[in-house]
């Protein structure tokens, strides 16, 4: 029987820290205060910025929501940035994405300043991390480390393979478990043997888009299997990019989906908040 990683226990344990760190915080005078756009009404955003807010409402942060409207313009959105950046009473700044066709998206993540960027995604943030300085670190790769870490799962001197390369998740993630002093292997779509590669894996990441395509002929005995992937199947049920059925067996822990590695994106955004009103 696999060890069940349960990140909505984990995510809790880490809103509940950081409540008490906010709390504190308010006592000294210092009020934490983030700010979140959306751009139009997408619906799976919509709903992300929710949890956001109920985050934020939950830790004590001021949260303010700018929710403008679709045909909102690329100058527009990036005034509200500039605007933000300069209010020293705002710590964090986070856009929500995807954003509509007409707004380049790179150039909304060029413009929040790195000391607010607490999504982690501004170029600044990722350079800072793969070459060791302080920087903000994306949320899910930071999550998935807590989830480890807070597992007692080893991961110094470990076989660790990350399928997916994305900017959000497969590179921060490689860099991430490298820090960590893991021995860090990157697949993707390109990857010859991919299951033979995988099955070397001692900790095994998985973040392909794909779902259920990780099945347990993937997965070496005993290992660590983290599901990244979210999405409904043909019932309309959520799964992830690991056909859980078939690897729980073989695995010796893994993230079930819903309640592995969700939870812990927007717990790891609050935390970032926090050490932004730190800074």
């Amino acid at each position: 029987m696999a060890q069940i990683i349960d990140g909505k226990l984990i995510s809790q344990q880490i809103k509940d820290e950081l409540k008490e760190k906010v709390a504190e915080l308010k006592a000294n005078g210092k009020e934490i205060c983030l700010a979140v756009i959306q751009v139009g009404n997408d619906p799976a955003s919509t709903v992300y910025v929710g949890n956001k807010k109920k985050a934020c409402e939950y830790i004590g942060i001021k949260s303010l929501a700018y929710e403008i409207p679709e045909e909102t313009t690329e100058e527009e959105l990036l005034g509200i940035i500039d605007k933000l950046n300069k209010d020293d009473s705002v710590h964090g700044i986070l856009v929500q994405l995807p954003v509509p066709k007409h707004i380049n998206e790179e150039k909304i993540i060029n413009a929040i300043s790195p000391s607010k960027d607490v999504d982690g995604f501004h170029p600044a943030s990722v350079g800072a991390l793969s070459i060791g300085q302080k920087g903000f670190v994306s949320c899910t790769p930071a999550g998935v480390i807590q989830l480890l870490k807070r597992s007692n799962i080893e991961i110094s001197g470990k076989e660790c393979v990350v399928i997916g390369r994305s900017n959000i998740v497969g590179k921060p993630m490689s860099m991430l478990l490298l820090r960590e002093n893991g021995t860090v292997t990157i697949c993707h779509s390109r990857t010859k043997d991919l299951k033979e590669v995988c099955k070397r894996a001692d900790i095994l990441v998985v973040a392909i888009g794909k779902p259920r395509m990780i099945d347990a002929s993937y997965v070496k005995e005993g290992a660590t299997v983290i599901d990244v992937g979210i999405h409904r199947d043909e019932n309309n049920k959520l799964c992830g990019d690991v056909d859980y059925a078939s690897v729980e067996p073989v695995a010796g822990a893994i993230t079930p989906v819903p309640g592995g590695v969700g939870p812990m994106t927007i717990a790891m955004l609050m935390n970032n908040c926090v050490e932004a009103g730190l800074n």
